[in-house]
């Protein structure tokens, strides 16, 4: 039985187009799942849409539309863009589903049951954007420390959660779970900012608006979306349902890949809610940065926010990805700038990896008709140190994605490619093949086989990152050999190799001025609306 490995994105809020910082997490996620299955585990991955709150009613009567009207068309929308963005997930889960609500409701109810949950009076600053209370501690310069936004003065009728009681059994789960956060600068920052002061009991619902999940006992309180949304993880599988069966394969969640900003509702409420239930905590929270753009970060009200599908439209999916997995550090945050981009378009795709396909497959074409048989090769004195290389990357490539460093994965990928296309100048093939000495013939055959070998090697590392272009190396060189395991496999003497005759270069490059033009403009928001 293959072992299994569970992975959750945000459900994310629906109130407008998601911008390229959601992308990534989406594309973050992705890669993993893609990765761990080339490993062969179960990999199973959750994403879908959080669609009850206050805001979401706000902005569907803005736009004449019924809060319902308006997720569906939101929830249409995502499942076009995820597509569009090849995102292979198992579940999408919408928290407006009878199989998400009816559970939310039970959930509630075992928790006011078991006391938990207790009644009381609410007084204090609450975030509308965000849908968070605060203390006036918690404010900073008197707005919400999140977003920065205006708070509004709140005072109503409210379930709460009695989360003081959790902290010593948080704070023991930490110390025994030093892992669980990462990067660890996340954690340090939740324990300083939020758990060593002290945990505030929690407001769980509402009475000043109607769209969300009512208490079943009390149905004038609307439950609150936090408790709402972060259940999604485990109501996807059928927690408290007729049918547990994927709740007891996939649970707890192995790997939870979030943004920074939402690392206080994942790092303390989500671990005392499973704690109250009495399920397992997940294993590992990955809070990722922001994305910024080149003088200051993103935002919808200035109109300079950069969509995914304008990225995607005009350039290709695997070299968005390419580019956001490559640039964005572990631990820290991204800037976007154009320059930045087009030098990795050109440089790293064009020029590095799509240069050495084209060069590899056309000097097999010109010195050997397109087919090679290994079997005739003699070593050359560049080739057991490339071998050597490229066998140390596998396993630096591995242990980077095993732990999250997926710009440092690429980092490695392409010390192949660029060590590859040394070889080429090393070893300067077009003169062999104009030698008449029988011996430098058959350097050539293991000169061509050496950088066929390295071509497979880099096409399966890349599989998790930019599955067409991966694909593309495999179909133009006729390799069937792509599990991951055989990246190690290291032949140069034996089978034929047959390439394709006609080549379509993996990526064109970019006229520089042109292109940084379109990607100014982009972030100005000349060429893409306000929303």
């Amino acid at each position: 039985m293959k072992e299994k490995f569970y992975i959750t994105t945000p459900i994310y809020y629906p109130s407008g187009k998601f911008h390229i910082g959601t992308a990534y997490t989406e594309i973050f996620a992705d890669t993993t799942k893609r990765y761990k299955k080339l490993r062969g585990y179960d990999a199973y991955l959750l994403t879908g849409l959080d669609e009850h709150g206050q805001k979401i009613e706000t902005v569907a009567s803005n736009n004449g539309k019924t809060p319902q009207e308006h997720v569906d068309e939101m929830a249409k929308a995502t499942i076009e863009l995820w597509k569009k963005m090849d995102i292979q997930y198992d579940d999408f889960i919408r928290t407006t589903e009878p199989r998400h609500e009816k559970i939310v409701q039970e959930i509630f109810d075992k928790l006011l049951k078991q006391g938990d949950i207790y009644m009381g009076e609410y007084e204090g600053w609450y975030c509308l954007p965000c849908e968070t209370y605060f203390t006036e501690t918690q404010l900073v310069d008197g707005k919400c420390p999140d977003c920065g936004r205006e708070v509004t003065r709140m005072k109503e009728e409210s379930y709460f959660f009695n989360m003081k009681k959790y902290q010593k059994k948080l704070e023991e789960f930490y110390e025994k779970n030093p892992d669980f956060i990462e990067p660890e600068s996340r954690k340090t920052e939740l324990f300083n900012n939020f758990i060593k002061p002290g945990i505030e009991d929690l407001c769980v619902s509402r009475t000043s608006f109607d769209w969300g999940i009512k208490v079943k006992g009390n149905p004038k309180h609307v439950i609150y979306v936090w408790l709402d949304a972060l259940t999604n993880y485990i109501t996807a599988l059928g927690y408290l349902s007729e049918d547990d069966s994927k709740l007891k394969k996939y649970w707890p969640a192995d790997l939870q890949i979030i943004g920074k900003d939402i690392i206080r509702f994942h790092g303390i409420y989500w671990p005392i809610f499973l704690m109250a239930l009495g399920l397992p905590i997940s294993k590992k929270i990955y809070a990722h940065g922001f994305i910024s753009i080149k003088n200051g970060k993103m935002s919808k009200s200035k109109g300079n926010v950069i969509y995914p599908e304008q990225m995607i439209d005009r350039y290709g999916l695997d070299a968005t990805k390419y580019y956001l997995l490559r640039e964005f550090p572990y631990d820290r945050d991204m800037t976007i700038t154009p320059e930045n981009f087009v030098n990795r378009y050109n440089g790293d795709l064009a020029n590095d990896l799509g240069n050495l396909l084209n060069r590899t497959i056309g000097m097999i074409n010109k010195y050997f008709n397109g087919e090679l048989d290994k079997a005739n090769g003699m070593r050359t004195e560049f080739d057991e140190s490339l071998k050597e290389l490229a066998l140390q990357k596998v396993k630096e490539t591995e242990e980077n994605l095993d732990n999250l460093h997926y710009s440092d994965a690429l980092e490695k990928i392409w010390e192949i490619v660029s060590a590859s296309n040394k070889y080429i100048d090393d070893t300067k093939p077009w003169i062999l093949f104009k030698s008449e000495n029988n011996q430098d013939k058959q350097k050539l055959v293991s000169v061509m086989a050496h950088l066929v070998e390295n071509l497979r090697i880099v096409a399966i590392m890349l599989q998790p990152f930019m599955n067409e272009t991966a694909n593309k190396i495999f179909s133009q060189l006729n390799i069937d050999k792509k599990d991951w395991n055989s990246a190690y496999e290291f032949n140069i003497d034996e089978g034929i190799i047959r390439v394709a005759k006609d080549v379509e270069p993996l990526f064109t490059r970019l006229e520089v001025d042109k292109e940084i033009e379109y990607l100014e403009n982009l972030i100005k928001g000349a060429q893409g609306k306000k929303d």
